[in-house]
């Protein structure tokens, strides 16, 4: 995790109020009449200090409630929903400051927030995807200058800055690839038509499509549906292919071009190489490319699941819903998408962030006090750290995180080891959600035949200009 911690950073240059009540007082009497009064009123003393003393207690108990603050977490990601809501009640029963998490569906977070935000009761913690997020939400964020979990951060990297100062702290490092079953693809290596005997000879693209092609081939000895798992295209899975996939083409000539931040326009220099690769998804899968419309996220983890499927484009992020489904650490591996780009065997997996945490300037003083702290305990106590670590299988980026069990992770870790450049998360770039939408419509279009990669081209080059324009 340090390895991975250590390189990634090199990548990302981010009153108490109390009440009183009077107590009764006795009248003069003859002895008698005066001693069962006094007895009488005793008692009645008794009860009203009891009273008061309970009342007081709850008045201080709501008076400190209310001078704590409350958090309201409007969470980005869907595969930790439970976790998060887990951890916020436990930091509720130690502290009792209450924590509320609220969790986006899956493709509309942006919406989300923009709608959240309007409420009175906005959250006071949220995300933003990098700098293009940034430049949208930078005067909803506190600067977190000085701030106990800013300082807790294991690299200055990680601290998504603005003019006026920090606006952000990246909370979990990811990476993804080609997730594989290392049971299928070894039993495939014993086969006489086998392209290659060992999982080390896939490093480039044509490697990739050669051994694709032969399970395609081969798939009714071999036992599945296709070599991978179904390119689904609706808003649960097309992030994959119109973000993800699409950050190959977009990192190779951001590094060719030596693109600094985001820059104006692109050429597409690299569009064919993401063709090749888009083909190869969907002609050697486990269904028509006219069913892709249809098909969903959870089908493709279900799909590589229950090994109908050898190869799921996917992240660390995946692994609890793998395991759930009863995989194990053994039988996965991951390898890094190839797009036939020059010198792509020294190609590792794609590493980075596009998960800042922001905290809500618009809140009052309370609430942002309670959010921070509420942050620092997170990425501080015992609790925090396991639950982000183990459960919830990130990587964090600060000093006092935890080793991930995440198999994935550790795939991750062996490239770096062994030497390999890892690809970084150049979609942060993207100008906007529009140019993903007008790119996926296109690769599906061109998926289902009732439109050309022409108009992919038209949508991812020409597209970015028009979006890029229109943000500045």
């Amino acid at each position: 995790m340090r390895k991975l911690n250590k390189f990634v950073a090199s990548l990302l240059a981010a009153t108490l109020v109390a009440g009183s009540l009077a107590g009764c007082g006795s009248s003069e009497a003859e002895a008698p009449a005066a001693d069962a009064a006094a007895e009488t009123t005793e008692t009645a003393e008794e009860a009203t200090a009891e009273t008061t003393e309970e009342t007081t207690e709850e008045t201080t108990e709501e008076a400190a409630a209310a001078s704590d603050g409350k958090v309201y977490y409007l969470n980005f990601k869907p595969e930790q929903a439970e976790d998060w809501v887990e951890l916020a009640s436990e930091y509720t029963a130690l502290t009792g400051v209450p924590v509320e998490v609220v969790t986006a569906a899956s493709n509309s977070y942006e919406d989300t927030l923009k709608s959240e935000m309007a409420k009175t009761e906005a959250p006071t913690l949220f995300q933003v995807n990098g700098p293009v997020g940034l430049a949208t939400w930078k005067d909803y964020c506190y600067d977190l200058t000085g701030s106990e979990v800013l300082g807790q951060l294991s690299s200055e990297d990680f601290a998504l800055k603005s003019d006026n100062g920090v606006a952000g702290i990246a909370y979990v490092v990811e990476t993804y690839g080609i997730i594989y079953n290392k049971t299928i693809l070894e039993d495939y290596f014993t086969k006489d038509y086998a392209v290659v005997k060992s999982v080390d000879e896939i490093n480039t693209f044509d490697q990739l499509k050669a051994v694709a092609d032969s399970i395609q081939a081969n798939k009714d000895d071999l036992g599945v549906k296709g070599a991978f798992t179904s390119a689904g295209m609706d808003s649960s899975s097309d992030w994959r292919f119109k973000t993800h996939l699409a950050n190959l083409p977009l990192y190779y000539e951001f590094t060719e071009e030596g693109y600094q931040g985001q820059p104006a326009e692109i050429k597409g220099s690299y569009l064919e190489n993401y063709k090749n690769i888009w083909d190869l998804y969907i002609t050697d899968a486990t269904c028509d490319k006219a069913m892709l419309s249809a098909k969903t996220g959870d089908d493709a983890t279900a799909e590589f699941a229950m090994g109908e499927a050898v190869f799921y484009q996917n992240g660390t992020w995946a692994w609890g819903d793998l395991e759930n489904a009863g995989m194990t650490a053994d039988d996965l591996g991951m390898l890094p998408i190839y797009i036939g780009a020059k010198g792509e065997e020294n190609q590792g997996l794609c590493t980075g962030s596009e998960n800042y945490w922001c905290v809500n300037s618009k809140a009052s003083e309370a609430d942002i006090k309670a959010t921070l702290d509420f942050l620092n305990w997170c990425v501080t106590s015992e609790e925090g750290t396991t639950a982000m670590g183990e459960k919830m299988g990130f990587v964090i980026p600060f000093k006092a995180a935890k080793e991930s069990t995440n198999p994935l992770i550790q795939c991750a870790n062996e490239y770096i080891a062994n030497g390999k450049t890892a690809v970084s998360w150049n979609f942060s770039a993207i100008p906007s959600e529009t140019w993903k939408d007008n790119v996926g419509s296109a690769l599906l279009e061109y998926a289902q035949g009732t439109g050309d990669w022409a108009t992919v081209e038209t949508n991812f080059v020409d597209g970015w200009k028009t979006e890029y324009d229109a943000a500045h």
